[in-house]
């Protein structure tokens, strides 16, 4: 296909109002993928990079979270695990393995489902309801990447029962009840590591504001030519994510991409944005990314994305004032919701945008 007679425009919108999907494209047996998903040279150039040494992201044990004799060491690992990775994985951490397993076998479904029948749920309406799509940015990016996601807001209202599709329906409902609870004792974990109270972080609210995100990453006949998910930090104040064996998520440490491997019974949970700069920069968010998947199966990932939902009672965001001193002066200016949100819905995903444009310069 020459150049000159390439709509780009125009094929997305196509793509789009097929409303099939990667999945439905990888089904239909395609041998190449269509010129909207490749990925200009500079994106590509590092996929085979790897560290100079094997190592993974930080492993910690929940099973002795309530003990007064070893909550101080987990809290100092969690602790660390978001300074120095801002990724880590949880085990023992109370979800019974039979609600992982079926959770990720109930999205599995929705996504093995005929493209027809998961059309009546495509739609492009990121900030209520159920959505099914394919890439929520796909009209704010240059290049489109290899996943299609089934999105559902959780709170602070959530959908009616009959909106979520039948096949996984109940599993969705119960694993924003467990993975919540998830996000409850590691954010309790990560307020005493700063010498806060425990319920600090419940208290303005982040778990209330939540948007579970069902990823499914299909077999990509040319993966070296496109991206999962590019490169990108996650706005939120916390990300819990479920996966399954399938592998492909990378988290940025140092110069290196490091491969996140798959713990059978583990979540993963990952520092964002919001996080970073109510800390004061205390806890960090780091770049992750998706390869493509070059294997005939799905990778799955279940993500539900936490969100403050009210902060000062001005309406402003900003450094929590209880970290902040002559010593530690804020890094980061105030904000406003409606600032933060105009930033998200601006563009494609990226690294730290809003980060940038709030802090604070010397």
């Amino acid at each position: 296909m020459e150049a000159t007679n390439y709509n780009r425009a125009k094929a997305v919108k196509a793509f789009d109002e097929s409303k099939m999907g990667v999945k439905g494209l990888s089904d239909s047996g395609i041998t190449s993928i269509p010129p909207i998903f490749i990925h200009p040279p500079q994106t590509l150039s590092d996929l085979k990079s790897s560290p100079s040494k094997p190592t993974d992201i930080p492993v910690i044990d929940l099973s002795d979270v309530t003990s007064q004799t070893h909550r101080p060491k987990i809290i100092n690992q969690i602790k660390q695990a978001a300074k120095d990775w801002g990724f880590f994985q949880v085990i023992n951490h109370g979800v019974p393995l039979s609600v992982l397993d079926r959770t990720i076998l109930a999205i599995q479904a929705f996504h093995d489902l005929p493209h027809e029948t998961k059309a009546k749920y495509y739609k492009r309406d990121e900030t209520r309801g159920v959505m099914y799509s394919s890439n929520n940015d796909l009209y704010r990016t240059n290049a489109a990447s290899w996943h299609d996601s089934l999105q559902a807001w959780m709170g602070p209202e959530r959908p009616k029962v009959e909106d979520l599709p039948e096949i996984c329906r109940e599993e969705v409902v119960a694993w924003d009840f467990h993975a919540t609870g998830v996000a409850e004792t590691v954010m309790e974990l990560l307020c005493e590591g700063l010498g806060l109270e425990a319920g600090k972080f419940k208290e303005l609210t982040f778990s209330q504001r939540r948007a579970l995100v069902g990823h499914c990453y299909p077999y990509c006949p040319q993966p070296d030519l496109t991206m999962g998910i590019t490169p990108h930090t996650d706005p939120t104040i916390l990300t819990v994510l479920l996966q399954n064996s399938v592998p492909g998520l990378q988290v940025k440490h140092g110069d290196s991409w490091v491969n996140v491997n798959p713990v059978h019974g583990g979540v993963i949970v990952n520092v964002g944005d919001m996080l970073q700069i109510i800390t004061n920069g205390e806890y960090t968010s780091v770049q992750h990314r998706v390869l493509a998947n070059s294997r005939k199966e799905s990778r799955i990932s279940i993500v539900i994305f936490f969100n403050l939902s009210k902060w000062k009672g001005d309406g402003y965001y900003g450094p929590l004032p209880e970290l902040l001193s002559p010593e530690k002066p804020p890094i980061y200016r105030d904000f406003t919701a409606e600032e933060y949100i105009a930033n998200f819905y601006g563009k494609g995903i990226d690294t730290k945008s809003f980060i940038e444009k709030v802090a604070i310069q010397d």
